[in-house]
């Protein structure tokens, strides 16, 4: 008796359509390290692999969200994606290519063109209100000072329990132990993702006390 056949293997191929989004964001990010390079740290778009990790507590149903540094929209879309409504979420992005992209990709989406360390004064929700910031800034490249203003700033938004994400290519949190401690947060590991370029950790920093 004659084995049975194995059944064709079937491979999903990106639609055309993926093709021209991943070209139009790759080139668009370029343009955008051109016009402000030491505000882009990395060389490539976040892959939808990261985005997916950095979104993955966020619920629709709870408070709003801010996103720090939003590039090209790799985690704006993710963020959106989880079902939470275009106007519980604010972008804040200060390159001008980047944030004249998103302003085309996201017509719902509030994009603040204010810088981080005092994003709590542009945003339309009040102190207390929003249940995550999901940041896509450089933090290592920011110096001690300034990344305390921007988690302080940050977390002046957050309600009780509310997390400040972020990743790094390296095993280490992007901020240090000085700066947590100031600031009275701590900073724990969530994920780390291979499916990015380079490989990515992603950080969940939270007020010590909780």
């Amino acid at each position: 008796m004659n084995p049975r056949p194995k059944p064709a293997r079937i491979m999903a191929l990106p639609k055309k359509a993926d093709f021209a989004e991943a070209a139009r964001e790759n080139i668009e990010f370029f343009k955008g390290w051109l016009r402000k390079p030491r505000q882009t740290a990395a060389i490539v778009p976040s892959s939808r692999f990261l985005a997916r990790e950095m979104v993955a507590g966020i619920d629709p149903d709870a408070g709003r969200v801010l996103e720090l540094g939003g590039g090209t929209g790799a985690f704006t879309r993710a963020i959106l994606s989880t079902g939470l409504s275009a106007d519980k979420l604010e972008v804040a992005e200060i390159n001008p290519v980047f944030a004249h992209g998103l302003e085309r990709q996201f017509p719902d989406v509030s994009i603040l063109r204010h810088r981080a360390e005092t994003i709590s004064a542009h945003v339309a929700g009040e102190a207390g209100t929003y249940q995550c910031v999901v940041s896509g800034l450089p933090m290592l490249a920011f110096n001690q000072n300034t990344q305390k203003a921007i988690l302080e700033d940050a977390f002046r938004l957050l309600m009780p329990g509310g997390v400040f994400v972020q990743f790094t290519y390296s095993a280490l949190s992007p901020v240090g132990k000085p700066v947590l401690d100031q600031a009275g947060l701590v900073a724990v590991p969530a994920g780390r993702v291979l499916l990015n370029i380079p490989p990515a950790t992603v950080f969940h920093f939270r007020r010590r006390e909780e």
